[in-house]
């Protein structure tokens, strides 16, 4: 069966089509750098490794770039508050280039302790600041940008596409908007967004800033992900992923400004990972549920406890997460390990098994359907424990669990002579 995934602008499954047979140009959201990431984060980034893994599986050669956001991202998605750089500055005592740097660290640290493959590409906003001032240019130059004391905004009513992004009319987008968050910053519509930061009035300190046609100033958040995808992997390409916080405004945003600027769509395929709640509710500090991988170790678990219970559901699906779901995960893949090291080696994959999670691999990335069959392996007892250690090696290219090398450990003399 073809390659499908639930795209979500066309709302529905459709068959993946390259724009160069056998080889995939994959974007996907990165972290802003300004904290330790938590286990909701960690979601979606495994929902993109769960992706990458898949394809490079099914055949295809995959280019991944993914960006770390580092300058730009502010507290409120409606260009207000303070930048999430300067406010994790403020909470350490260091400098933003040292939290940039420090988290950049902490969330490479994290996704090779999930065994997350690191993308191809891994480049920092701040990187690419003379491809976003061209892009912001060029977009002025095409009239759908203005500048204000304040800011280069984009004009959202110039690009009517807008309103089907984001499932509202413009005169919907002005009913309740708040007075100030048009006058205060002189929009001319509440949805408009920040390309570029000028460094005046309440940005007058920001520490990040770079020269520009403008003036001093900084990059908004959204602007990063067009010129840095662009630049990597043309336009368009072939996969965006993110996480459902993403679907507004974040996407529309970057859809928007690229289309705008190039008249070529930006991707041909948007796919979205659904939250992590956490005892049904979403995470938050304010509600002392956000948990971090050094939380789940200072409870005895690993890493790979929490991968495992990120494959027991789709990614299309919320997963909540509680300690004792995490302790019954956890179970579940020690037993797995025991099992599987107790194969013998030197096995031929069983390639009926094989065709079956290429199918679940097909059907929309079904990782809980893959897991099933995993253990269904397992326990099949017409197949041979050297062909089952082989399949299960194939099939932990996706699931990542580390599985292809287990052997048991022997038994310490002095336990074998108290047995």
């Amino acid at each position: 069966m073809p390659l499908k995934f639930y795209e979500t602008y066309q709302k529905e499954l459709v068959e993946f089509k390259p724009i160069k047979k056998g080889e995939v140009r994959l974007y996907t959201c990165g972290p802003t750098v300004y904290y330790d990431p938590h286990i909701g984060n960690m979601r979606t980034f495994l929902f993109y490794d769960l992706l990458q893994r898949a394809l490079l599986f099914l055949g295809y050669e995959v280019k991944r770039v993914m960006n770390i956001t580092d300058v730009g991202h502010l507290i409120s998605d409606a260009d207000e508050g303070e930048d999430k750089m300067e406010k994790g500055a403020k909470l350490s005592g260091q400098t933003v280039w040292q939290v940039a740097e420090r988290y950049t660290n902490v969330f490479k640290e994290d996704i090779a302790a999930l065994n997350i493959l690191t993308p191809e590409v891994l480049e920092p906003a701040t990187g690419h600041v003379p491809e976003i001032i061209t892009l912001v240019q060029k977009l002025l130059d095409k009239g759908f940008a203005y500048e204000t004391d304040e800011a280069i905004y984009f004009d959202v009513t110039k690009f009517p596409k807008y309103e089907s992004l984001t499932g509202q009319k413009f005169t919907d987008m002005l009913t309740g908007a708040r007075e100030e968050v048009v006058t205060k910053n002189s929009k001319k519509h509440p949805a408009d967004f920040a390309l570029w930061f000028k460094t005046v009035g309440r940005f007058a300190g920001h520490a990040m800033r770079w020269p520009s046609p403008w003036g001093q100033g900084f990059p908004g958040w959204h602007i990063e992900c067009s010129a840095i995808s662009r630049a990597f992997l043309g336009q368009p390409f072939d996969i965006h992923a993110g996480g459902v916080d993403h679907l507004f405004p974040h996407h529309p945003n970057e859809i928007a400004q690229s289309e705008a600027a190039f008249g070529l769509p930006l991707a041909n395929y948007w796919l979205h990972g659904e939250f992590l709640l956490v005892a049904g509710e979403r995470m938050g500090k304010s509600l002392g549920n956000l948990f971090t991988l050094r939380d789940l170790r200072k409870n005895g678990f690993t890493p790979l406890d929490f991968r495992y219970l990120v494959l027991t559901a789709h990614y299309q699906n919320k997963l909540n997460f509680t300690w004792p779901g995490l302790q019954a995960a956890a179970r579940a893949y020690q037993n797995l390990k025991s099992e599987i090291e107790n194969f013998p080696g030197a096995g031929v994959a069983d390639q009926a098994y094989l065709n079956q999670f290429t199918k679940h691999l097909e059907n929309n990335l079904d990782m809980p359907g893959a897991l099933a069959l995993l253990w269904q392996l397992v326990k099949d007892k017409k197949i041979e424990g050297a062909a089952k250690r082989a399949t299960a090696a194939e099939f932990d290219k996706v699931l990542g669990l580390n599985l292809a090398h287990l052997k048991r450990e022997p038994i310490p003399e002095e336990v074998l002579a108290l047995v």
